[in-house]
């Protein structure tokens, strides 16, 4: 039987373990570490677990039962592999459009993530070993996001209009989100409760709260008890959330926020995240916005929403025609 031209491509991977591989034992293994193959490229076992392994940690520190953790394992494995496939294909795709990109972008790009999160050189370098990264690892990874982003801009964006009439539809349909009021600019400090955790466990994480609400009280700085104890994501920018409107915070905190003024903390709150204390850094009274003031946000919003749709139809046509093997182990 002939071969189809990825059938083909397979083979020739294979082959390719096996003759520059000896013994034919090791050879053996080294295919067995091959968890699938996209067109000309292979996804390697380290390779997946790579990405797979902060997931699988966050799973299985959740406390679950075994057969339900089992499952949480099962789904998470399929979504990265799908993760990795799909990276692998639009690389294939920025090469094949002979998309490059130079030390200076990638240098800008640093610069601005810097800037958006106050960072000195330093700061960016904890904040990424935090994370288990250098800053080359770093840089590897930004350059991969413009080559992408520049791919998007290729096959997507220039060839999206938003039309006036789009604009109008949407702030018709949204009036409410245009009308003006407060919004809370907020920090927290955030101590997490294990799902599994015994009455006495909460209680004692507790108490360490009240403890760091007292060192609030006596006046300490709550951005560096939060980048000191928070086990936020947000930590490391002081505990840093960012402006809220209240309609999207949760009953208790709205209803904490009615009687508080800016630079004030809430008491220790329960919350489905764990035991937390909110700041807020600044209450903004914010006007109502006219279709003309809100045109450039609403635009940048449809335009935002077709390029992601775009997008995941660009990547489920591109498979269509791919070559893509997932091998059983």
């Amino acid at each position: 039987m002939i071969l189809s031209k990825y059938s083909k491509r397979f083979a020739s991977v294979v082959m390719i373990f096996f003759l520059c591989f000896a013994p034919a034992a090791k050879c053996a293994e080294i295919v067995d570490r091959i968890v699938a193959v996209v067109n000309d490229d292979i996804i390697s076992l380290l390779e997946f677990e790579e990405a797979f392994a902060p997931y699988s940690e966050k799973v299985r520190s959740l406390g679950y039962a075994s057969e339900e953790e089992k499952k949480m394992l099962v789904k998470v494995r399929e979504d990265i592999l799908n993760q990795i496939i799909d990276q692998k294909l639009t690389d294939q795709e920025s090469r094949r459009a002979g998309i490059a990109v130079n030390e200076k972008e990638i240098d800008a790009a640093t610069e601005r993530v810097k800037k958006s999160n106050f960072y000195t050189d330093e700061e960016l370098k904890e904040a990424l070993a935090r994370e288990g990264l250098t800053l080359e690892d770093y840089r590897s990874r930004m350059k991969d996001q413009i080559v992408r982003s520049k791919l998007v801009n290729l096959e997507i964006k220039s060839k999206i209009v938003i039309t006036k009439e789009d604009v109008k539809a949407y702030y018709d349909e949204h009036k409410e989100d245009y009308q003006g009021g407060k919004k809370y600019h907020l920090r927290n400090i955030l101590m997490e409760i294990p799902s599994y955790s015994q009455e006495s466990e909460q209680l004692e994480i507790k108490n360490k709260m009240e403890e760091l609400l007292a060192k609030l009280k006596k006046g300490q700085s709550f951005e560096k008890l939060a980048a000191q104890y928070s086990r936020s994501s947000s930590a490391a920018k002081g505990g840093d959330l960012g402006m809220f409107t209240a309609d999207v915070l949760s009953p208790e905190l709205q209803e904490a926020l009615k009687t508080m003024k800016a630079r004030e903390f809430t008491p220790v709150m329960k919350t489905d995240a764990g035991w937390q204390i909110f700041f807020v850094e600044e209450i903004i009274e914010t006007g109502g916005k006219s279709l003309e003031e809100a045109s450039p946000e609403i635009e940048e919003k449809l335009f935002n929403e077709i390029v992601n749709k775009k997008f995941r139809f660009w990547l489920e046509e591109l498979r269509k025609r791919s070559y893509i093997k997932v091998i059983e182990n």
